[in-house]
């Protein structure tokens, strides 16, 4: 398949508008915002891209054909006619999802069954539930769209976070959370509370334009016609250029400290980040310009007991109040009244899924 095509990038619904933003500073075309994602036009390099560069997306699908279908005897000979091998090897197995809405055909298992039949019977290739490489197809009103998923593994897997804590935050949430906060690599970010070290180093590589995907692999690369060669030739693994500010981390948690480190060596921005075991109240601003302090704290949902929190929540804006001024503060939290009781002047952003929860970031703007 050549040309250009739909380019679906999927991210939690509420931060949509921010993914657009990126997608935007990326220099993609066609960006438009859809529920739950961003779409753009572009040909393979722009998939490639997509999957390399872009830090909010959650995964990367790519529209290869749609079709109208009435019911299962037409899906089965229009899906048997579908051009499957201009972008599935036969040798390459793969997995089919179906969901239907507003349709004729809404029994996703038989659709589905329809579609398997079709990839095995005429290209050959081997379908299997537990198969790497996706097959997505959405039937509504009657329209049935195939989509391939590019990425395969989500892309918040960037493969260097292999010690994480409790209720780690996601890189790509972390890197739209930053990018809501209006970071964008030229100022120090102080993260109080930082676990594994997701926000100091997402925001060290948006600093050095390091490329997310740099050190993993992709679905697409099992794609038919797939240009390996060319594909390497746009991966580049080490910094686009060197920060001029740090990036802190602490928290009460000698272990996490360690953790954080140690990801951060394995992201190569080590030299960029200092972290360090502190409790909220030992906080002081670093030396140098003032920049944000992001953090997504305990708020009772799965760690912490909430009454107990409230302390916490209160000797945290009470050290930014006092020691912060001219910084920017981003909290991410499930409990407004947590937030409240920080005692700075917030406005909450959308309510954004994370590990089965609603949460909101909470901004501040400069601190007087």
């Amino acid at each position: 398949m050549s040309g250009s095509f739909e380019i679906f990038m999927s991210i939690a619904p509420g931060l949509e508008p921010i993914l657009a933003e990126e997608a935007r500073d990326k220099g993609f075309d066609g960006v438009e915002v859809v529920p739950g994602g961003v779409t753009v036009r572009g040909g393979w390099q722009a998939v490639w891209q997509a999957n390399l560069e872009m830090r909010g997306a959650a995964r990367v699908l790519v529209r290869v054909g749609a079709f109208r279908a009435f019911h299962l005897a037409q899906l089965d000979k229009r899906a048997r006619k579908f051009p499957w091998g201009d972008v599935l090897r036969a040798d390459v197995p793969v997995k089919v999802e179906v969901t239907t809405k507003r349709s004729k055909i809404y029994h996703a298992g038989a659709a589905a069954q329809r579609i398997e039949r079709a990839l095995s019977e005429e290209l050959g290739v081997t379908v299997s539930k537990q198969a790497a490489l996706a097959v997505k197809v959405r039937i509504d009103d009657n329209l049935v769209t195939i989509s391939l998923d590019s990425s395969g593994e989500g892309l918040h897997k960037r493969g260097h976070k292999e010690a994480v804590g409790k209720a780690p935050m996601r890189e790509t949430l972390a890197a739209l959370f930053l990018r809501a906060c209006g970071h964008r690599g030229d100022e120090p970010v102080v993260d109080p509370m930082c676990g594994s070290g997701t926000f100091p180093i997402e925001a060290a590589e948006m600093a050095a334009g390091m490329q997310p995907g740099r050190g993993r692999g992709f679905a697409f690369e099992r794609f038919a016609g797939f240009e390996a060669e060319a594909f390497e030739g746009m991966r580049r693994a080490g910094p686009a250029r060197l920060p001029g500010v740090l990036f802190h981390g602490y928290d009460r948690d000698q272990g996490a400290i360690r953790n954080a480190g140690q990801n951060a060596e394995r992201a190569a921005v080590a030299e960029w980040c200092r972290f360090a075991c502190q409790p909220v109240s030992a906080l002081e601003p670093p030396e140098g310009k003032p920049g944000l302090v992001i953090a997504n704290p305990p708020y009772g949902g799965r760690i912490g007991n909430r009454k107990m929190l409230f302390s916490l929540y209160g000797s945290f804006g009470r050290v930014l109040r006092e020691r912060f001024k001219g910084w920017r503060v981003g909290v991410v939290t499930s409990d407004a009244g947590l937030a409240k009781a920080m005692d700075v002047k917030f406005q909450a952003g959308p309510p954004v899924d994370h590990g089965g929860l609603k949460v909101k970031l909470y901004q501040s703007g400069v601190l007087g």
